[in-house]
């Protein structure tokens, strides 16, 4: 199966979160999507984090060359899609982006973002969904 995996979950694997073995049982062996904004999205997160010292600058960059070692196949999404969706939801663009991706690709949607998961239930979008 494919699955849009947004941007928290992969950091919630790397760096130890709770949900960390539920992502993996839910994701190993299946072929992961996401936009190619990640990396991106990857890097801002890890800075924000070293900035306000939940992690260190190695700890960063550890977490970063770890997240390298996931398969992920990169697509790009549509622009004006993506803002359509992130104007009638009111929600920043680079998670549209997600959103978009999982609706063109008809794929699930795998976040740990609960807005996220309430706007891709309105879209028809799949989840799949972390065991509590």
């Amino acid at each position: 199966m494919r699955i849009v995996a947004d941007t928290n979950t992969f950091l919630a694997a790397v760096l130890n979160e709770p949900e960390k073995k539920s992502i993996i049982s839910l994701t190993i062996g299946h072929e992961l999507i996401a936009p190619a904004v990640l990396p991106f999205e990857i890097g801002n997160a890890l800075s924000a984090m070293i900035k306000r010292g939940r992690l260190s600058s190695k700890e960063g960059l550890a977490a970063y060359d770890e997240i390298q070692k996931v398969p992920v196949e990169l697509r790009g999404v549509d622009l004006r899609n993506a803002l359509a969706i992130a104007s009638q939801h009111r929600i920043y663009a680079y998670d549209a982006y997600f959103l978009e991706c999982a609706r063109a690709a008809r794929c699930p949607l795998f976040t740990l973002d609960t807005a996220l998961k309430k706007i891709a239930v309105k879209l028809g979008i799949p989840l799949l969904e972390v065991e509590e």
